[in-house]
């Protein structure tokens, strides 16, 4: 029978505190996602001992939180401390970030022999072949770093910024300059003779290919896509 709560224990100045959550919906608050601590708090106690049904006193939730307001302290206690989970829930948590994690690598990363970007099946393949190991509960970004200093000891890897010039013609101009504006970093903007605008733009290296296709579809294949360097 799936178990109905799950004990979140934390630890700080030599106090313990614990609290009785609902597992799915005190996942989905530390995650950040749109859920009230009224919804996913069995009870608003806070225990220095869940099992035994011994109470934290309040001077030390004030030590610790800075309160001894029963919401805000069970809302730290989740946020700091670890929730028990599943090997299902942990395992959807790990392909989430997984899938978060090799998508910033391949927009971020290209190959420093051959300038090009990495293909996702290359970066799923080294990810397991340099063994990384993922926190589900870290951000991807802060992650970032350290995955690519262990990807590169299995496969050549850099992360990059491509310098690319786009032409958009007259009649597109307006809306393709929006959409290099949401891709990457406008240098400069030239207009010329025909009307037609030029565009020096700083996009992450794996962009490439995404930002060709944006330009062809913007411009119904009349627009055009140099790059200038990749390094």
């Amino acid at each position: 029978m799936k178990e109905k709560f799950v004990i979140v224990k934390y630890e700080a100045k030599g106090h313990r505190f614990e609290i009785l959550v609902d597992p799915e919906k005190a996942l989905a608050f530390k995650l950040g996602k749109s859920v009230s601590i009224d919804d996913v708090l069995i009870s608003d106690t806070i225990f220095k001992d869940a099992r035994k049904g011994l109470r934290a006193s309040p001077e030390a939730m004030k030590e610790v939180f800075g309160t001894d307001d029963p919401r805000v302290v069970a809302a730290e206690i989740i946020k700091r401390g670890e929730i028990p989970l599943t090997a299902e829930q942990r395992r959807r948590l790990i392909e989430e970030k997984k899938a978060q994690i090799i998508n910033l690598i391949a927009k971020n990363v290209v190959d420093p022999k051959t300038k090009l970007p990495i293909p996702v099946k290359r970066i799923e393949l080294a990810l397991e072949q340099a063994k990384v190991s993922i926190d589900p509960f870290k951000p991807a970004e802060q992650q970032f770093e350290e995955i690519i200093t262990q990807l590169s000891k299995v496969i050549p890897i850099k992360v990059a910024k491509a310098y690319v010039v786009v032409k958009l013609p007259p009649e597109h101009s307006s809306r393709g300059l929006k959409a290099l504006q949401s891709i990457g970093t406008i240098k400069k903007t030239r207009w010329l003779s025909d009307g037609s605008l030029e565009v020096e733009l700083e996009i992450p290296a794996g962009l490439q290919q995404e930002l060709i296709d944006k330009v062809n579809a913007i411009t119904k294949g009349s627009g055009d896509v140099k790059v200038l360097s990749v390094g």
